[in-house]
């Protein structure tokens, strides 16, 4: 999961058998179900109130009681979602379409009583998106890449927020049928097996086979006025599939960018070739009250979703799309290929957690940091500037927490906070095994290499055990590289990164630097007043040089951003939006000043501040330097 920057400030991304048999003779299993395809049917044609209907048929049960859930937890998201929230109107119906008792006994569990008798069940699915307020994750309703949108000209299918599963039949195979209006246009991975028009030709039926539950959750769909492109990357066929509301962006310009940056991720992965097929889904969010708030994405082993702002200009989507597709693209090594026990036998209702977040979500950011360097898509400067970036960011969180206590217990307090550090620290830790195996080895092995042996070693169908990970890790590599894990990630030790720097051959310097105009060197210049419901400025605005050249004051509160008020419900969309300009933009922004309008109406100047900044140093020795490089280019 890639979760967007101000996402995160503001929080705190085949086998069909027959039908099932509604007969059977005695069998030596308390469950025939097990024999058959749990037959699950949703119906877009048949919306009210943006709930879709469900329908579920296990086939026969031979048990008395039965038990029924939807997600707590789903994977990659590592928060609390609880999809039953979402659900209305559940029935339990026996052959001859009466009720069933049904018990509720918790928010995502319903009991069925005289379950021999159970022919389906039925329910209605509510709109997650509708229902956000905030967005973000650890929040009430689901982070927005994990939701669900149920609306007349889009369908976002996560399908954990749509189908369920017994508890003795998680490893079942699942046929879905989706019926939708004729003029939708649909993408899934999920294998077709195929398609049936209606009679009266309003509406087509088509058919997917899942292996076992997993794949259901595995594999989210996209239903409606959409946008798609295909392009090849090595073995691996793209297909992007764009929802834009108001036609602001299309398929074909994301796809240039796309194609150009998997290209490039393709290259410096080489031989790892997991699927040949992978979907990216974007919704672009309109930025109304129902629109979803949550920005960034959620990845799975052939595809992902993403939710951005549709108002962005086509440079800063581009930017962001660069940013959060390609974590999510390289989550196909770690944890889809690499990964624990507890993520291959992950339980939706109650999870355990592996202590290897460094690596799952770490290790990804640091590739996606690092490959953009590595195939020339950024200059050695602009690298540096974004592992200052993360650095920065990551002094303002606990730095004195195990890395794998704080993975383990990721849902609970005081841990879950300090969850966004997964994409800050984490990827430092991952940047520090990457320098500690460039000296070790002369520059020949990295972190990359040392990924590409624990796939060998293990792969998406077999798991390794949590807790002997780090011996292994250091069997591989060199008894430094588990000091390092030992220290730094087991332990709570700070990692005096100007140690790593030094290698190679790089130092800190304290000038004027280059800035947004939220932050000043990862700073932020706000501070959200809860208990007003306002943001106004804070003293680090003096710091900020083109707010500060405009004579903004702490204490200002912006009321409108371009004639747009500001408000918390929609801070995150436009201070993302703000996040993203560049100079040059004109700009109109309203500040209340002790009941005064301040007007700051200007074109943007680059802004300025005093930090630190990451610099080759002259008296770095010719060996430092071969490090250096052997780590930017491998």
């Amino acid at each position: 999961m890639k979760k967007h920057l101000l996402s995160a400030v503001f929080a705190g991304l085949l086998l069909v058998g027959c039908n099932a048999s509604k007969t059977g003779g005695e069998k030596s299993t308390n469950d025939l179900a097990t024999l058959n395809p749990i037959e699950t049917t949703l119906d877009l044609t048949k919306v009210i109130d943006d709930k879709a209907p469900v329908t579920i048929n296990p086939g026969r049960f031979t048990a008395e009681t039965v038990t029924y859930r939807l997600p707590r937890v789903v994977q990659g998201t590592y928060s609390v979602s609880d999809f039953g929230k979402y659900i209305d109107d559940f029935k339990a119906l026996d052959y001859q379409g009466n009720e069933l008792a049904v018990e509720k006994t918790d928010t995502n569990t319903w009991t069925i009583s005289n379950a021999t008798n159970l022919d389906v069940i039925t329910y209605n699915v509510n709109d997650t998106f509708d229902m956000e307020v905030q967005g973000g994750i650890g929040g009430d309703v689901p982070f927005s890449p994990a939701g669900t949108n149920i609306e007349s000209t889009n369908f976002v299918l996560n399908l954990h927020g749509f189908i369920g599963y017994f508890d003795a039949l998680k490893n079942a195979q699942y046929t879905l049928d989706v019926v939708s209006p004729k003029s939708m246009v649909k993408t899934s991975a999920l294998q077709e097996s195929g398609s049936k028009m209606s009679a009266d030709g309003m509406s087509v039926t088509t058919s997917y086979a899942a292996p076992r539950y997993f794949d259901i959750t595995d594999n989210p769909m996209f239903y409606g006025a959409l946008d798609v492109e295909e392009f090849q990357v090595g073995d691996i066929k793209i297909v992007l599939s764009v929802y834009s509301p108001n036609k602001v962006h299309s398929a074909e310009k994301i796809k240039a960018v796309m194609e150009k940056m998997m290209q490039a991720q393709k290259t410096y992965l080489g031989d790892v070739n997991t699927t040949p097929r992978y979907d990216i889904y974007l919704y672009l969010s309109e930025g109304k009250p129902e629109s979803p708030k949550g920005f960034g994405a959620l990845e799975h082993h052939t595809s992902t979703v993403v939710v951005l702002p549709e108002s962005m200009p086509d440079e800063a989507l581009a930017e962001s799309m660069i940013d959060v597709v390609s974590h999510e693209f390289f989550h196909i090594v770690t944890p889809l290929s690499v990964h624990s026990e507890d993520v291959h036998y992950f339980d939706y209702n109650q999870p355990t957690f592996s202590k290897h977040l460094w690596m799952y979500e770490g290790v990804t950011e640091y590739f996606a940091t690092l490959f953009q360097v590595d195939q020339g898509l950024v200059s050695d400067d602009e690298f540096y500037t974004k592992i200052m970036g993360k650095i920065k960011s990551a002094a303002g969180m606990n730095d004195s927490m195990s890395f794998t206590e704080m993975s383990e217990n990721v849902l609970d307090a005081p841990y879950a906070p300090q969850y966004y550090n997964v994409y800050l620290k984490g990827a430092l830790i991952g940047m520090c095994i990457d320098i500690i195996m460039r000296e070790e080895s002369n520059g020949t092995r990295g972190i990359l290499s040392l990924m590409k042996e624990l796939s060998l070693k293990y792969g998406k169908n077999k798991p390794f055990e949590d807790d002997k990970l780090i011996a292994e890790i250091t069997e591989m590599t060199y008894p430094s590289v588990g000091e390092f894990l030992n220290t730094h990630v087991v332990g709570g030790t700070p990692i005096n990164y100007n140690d790593f720097f030094a290698k190679a051959g790089l130092k800190l310097t304290e000038a004027k630097v280059k800035t947004n105009y939220l932050q000043n060197d990862g700073v932020l210049i706000f501070a959200p007043d809860m208990a007003t419901m306002s943001i106004p400025f804070s003293e680090a605005v003096k710091n900020n040089s083109f707010w500060a050249e405009n004579g903004v004051l702490p204490g200002d509160i912006i009321k409108t951003i371009d004639g747009k008020a500001l408000t918390m419900a929609n801070a995150q969309q436009m201070l993302t939006e703000v996040f993203m300009w560049k100079p040059g933009r004109e700009v109109d922004v309203r500040l209340d000043r002790n009941g005064k309008e301040i007007v700051v109406k200007t074109t943007l100047t680059q802004s300025y501040t005093t930090g630190s900044s990451l610099a080759v140093d002259p008296n770095a020795t010719p060996k430092q330097n071969a490090l250096r490089e052997a780590w930017l280019r491998g």
